[in-house]
């Protein structure tokens, strides 16, 4: 039943993004610079300008204003902590009774979700500040409690008889919550008796460990041997600065980075793989316990999507990897390499691509090139970025790596960023304004029982919006290199999101059915399991160092419970939409009427909305044949 605050990640946003890694531009030439240096990271968060963080503020102007409402909250220390929620059961048979536990329930949710939003938005800011980490734990608990207190509602309600719960959801006090209604009939067959109910809330934090634990491992305690650059020189190693590395031309920076990272995680590597079993096993038990077949069935239940589109895609993705060969190749060979390796894959193709592009000017991109979507979601969007203060900008000590949205329904948008000035970096601010502005208008044409967007969408509006930078980008190239920059940055993106994505998604299914079938999972099995994936993905042209079988340690959405195959799923959807978008009123509407439907149906359902059937292997196949072209086209300009 819980709805508190959606999070949509890119956290490690090396690891998961649509966009290739490398240097960003000045909008108005694109001309060709060295990566700005201007900014280094701050000794503390308070040296950072007040403009460049996120405008938390407005949520509670200070953590003590929030403890003061939490405490408000929290309800009662002794028995249930929200007696007036406990005293509808027994009653919801009646239609008004139920209408109004609903409006009772939803605000207390609501209430819940804003103190959740901006605790989280503290202890991201730094994940070594034990007084934010405190109010989190203080927060989480609490919702675990509602959670625990709430376990009864969809026992009671489906314990009624079939023609008494159609009753109540064709009564007009009930219209408001139908489809939430609906939603829950579904689940009937899956709902335990409310003593089990009970049981299952109980494990609910416990079954939260292995992520928090994989999150405090990764992001504050790890720390990695520096690398050297092709001078000699030491540079410092971490997740965040990693990314940029990877993007350096320096190759020697980048092998050494490449290979400290994953010696570091493969040193941990029986820890890491300890978490990724328990993850899978907590998976497994809520699986059982509602009586699905397997994990990925329970995963993709609730938002009514057959496992076939999980299947569908993997196998027409697979079908397509002759492409991917030959793009692997092309690379090898416009990079001059008698071998390329993963630390090859990230820098580009084009000679001196490195560049700069400041943040105010990153901005001004990513609002212009939302224009075919119209002045008023335009508008919104630089009031967002330009006054609003929407976006933690710039790297600190201890802040949480990567990118991601985030908010509540009575808060603003909130990105997280953190800018280094490489086109990589403005792809990312774009593609999490997406989110953001299907979070905003979600939000603000839906109550908030249908605020929160499925899930399996999420990734539609965000990958949109990255084409929509990259086609306002490629009308402003003026040169042959300045093209091909792009065409590289797009083919990285496909490569990046759905081959890639599609790599982790077989893996992530891999590990689930070794869990079910008992298979203990080791590091040694993880790596043997994960390199033969790399090279059925990548081809016979790639370079595998053994310590890429370690990168399965480091990614955070194995502990998603199938979350990452909606990467390359949106994508996908975000290509074809964005085709008719461009050309035609018409589908820019019913596009724009896609991202204000919130949850009001289910995921595939709101596509069609929109004007793609996610259902067929189409909108895949036409992404892979769309980067075929792009291969074609690229080899043209090298």
């Amino acid at each position: 039943m819980r709805f508190f605050a959606t999070e949509f990640s890119r956290i490690c946003a090396q690891l998961l993004t649509a966009s290739v890694i490398f240097g960003a531009s000045n909008l108005e030439c694109l001309s060709v610079n060295h990566l700005s240096k201007e900014k280094p990271m701050p000794k503390s968060r308070s040296e950072i300008p007040i403009q460049d963080r996120w405008n938390v503020e407005a949520l509670y102007p200070s953590p003590d204003l929030w403890k003061v409402d939490f405490q408000k909250a929290r309800g009662q220390q002794e028995g249930p902590r929200w007696p007036d929620l406990v005293s509808y059961k027994g009653k919801l048979s009646d239609p008004k009774v139920l209408s109004s536990f609903f409006e009772h329930y939803f605000s207390l949710d609501r209430h819940l979700s804003k103190l959740y939003t901006y605790a989280h938005l503290k202890m991201d800011e730094d994940l070594g500040n034990d007084a934010a980490k405190h109010d989190y734990g203080l927060i989480t608990t609490l919702l675990h409690e509602f959670e625990l207190e709430s376990s009864w509602i969809e026992p009671e309600l489906l314990s009624l008889s079939e023609d008494e719960f159609k009753r109540l959801t064709a009564h007009p006090s009930l219209k408001p919550f139908a489809f939430y209604l609906e939603k829950i009939g579904r689940r009937k067959a899956h709902t335990l008796s409310p003593e089990q109910e009970e049981l299952l809330a109980l494990s609910g934090k416990s079954l939260d460990t292995t992520y928090k634990t994989f999150a405090a491992l990764t992001n504050a305690d790890m720390t990695f041997k520096p690398a050297h650059d092709s001078k000699g020189v030491e540079q410092p190693l971490s997740n965040g600065t990693f990314t940029l590395y990877m993007n350096s031309p320096d190759r020697e920076l980048r092998k050494n980075a490449f290979l400290n990272l994953h010696k570091g995680y493969e040193g941990l590597s029986n820890t890491l793989c300890e978490l990724l079993q328990g993850q899978a096993e907590g998976h497994r038990y809520i699986a059982k316990a509602r009586k699905f077949s397997s994990c990925v069935e329970a995963a993709l239940f609730a938002h009514r999507i057959d496992k076939e589109v999980y299947i569908k895609l993997i196998e027409t993705v697979r079908k397509h990897l002759p492409a991917m060969h030959q793009y692997l190749k092309l690379r090898k060979d416009a990079m001059g390499l008698s071998e390329i390796h993963a630390y090859d894959l990230y820098v580009s193709l084009v000679p001196e691509s490195q560049i700069a592009m400041p943040y105010a000017d990153a901005c001004k991109a990513v609002i212009e090139s939302v224009a075919p979507l119209g002045a008023q979601y335009q508008e919104v969007l630089k009031e967002g970025l330009d006054k609003n203060r929407w976006v933690d900008v710039y790297e600190n000590p201890r802040k949480r790596s990567g990118a991601y949205s985030s908010g509540c329904y009575d808060s603003m948008p909130y990105i997280l960023m953190n800018y280094h000035g490489t086109l990589k970096d403005v792809f990312t601010l774009a593609h999490e304004a997406g989110h953001s502005m299907h979070s905003f208008l979600s939000r603000k044409n839906q109550p908030y029982v249908y605020s929160h967007y499925p899930i399996f969408v999420a990734e539609v509006a965000s990958t949109f919006n990255e084409q929509l930078l990259l086609n306002h980008l490629l009308q402003k190239a003026k040169t042959k290199q300045e093209k091909a920059i792009l065409i590289n940055h797009q083919l990285e993106g496909i490569r990046g999101t759905i081959f890639r994505q599609t790599l982790f998604a077989e893996f992530e299914l891999q590990i689930h059915q070794w869990v079910e079938e008992g298979t203990p999972l080791t590091p040694t099995l993880l790596k043997e399991a994960y390199l033969k994936l790399v090279k059925d993905y990548y081809g016979p042209d790639f370079t595998i160092d053994p310590e890429l079988g370690y990168e399965w340690a480091r990614i955070p959405h194995f502990y998603y419970n199938f979350y990452v195959y909606q990467y390359a799923t949106g994508l996908s959807a975000a290509m074809a939409l964005f085709q008719g978008a461009t050309r035609s009123h018409e589908a820019r509407d019913k596009y724009l009427q896609f991202l204000s439907s919130g949850g009001t149906r289910f995921p595939l359902d709101l596509l069609e909305i929109a004007g793609v059937d996610m259902k067929s292997p189409k909108p895949v196949e036409a992404a892979m044949a769309r980067f075929q072209e792009l291969v074609a086209e690229m080899q043209k300009l090298l």
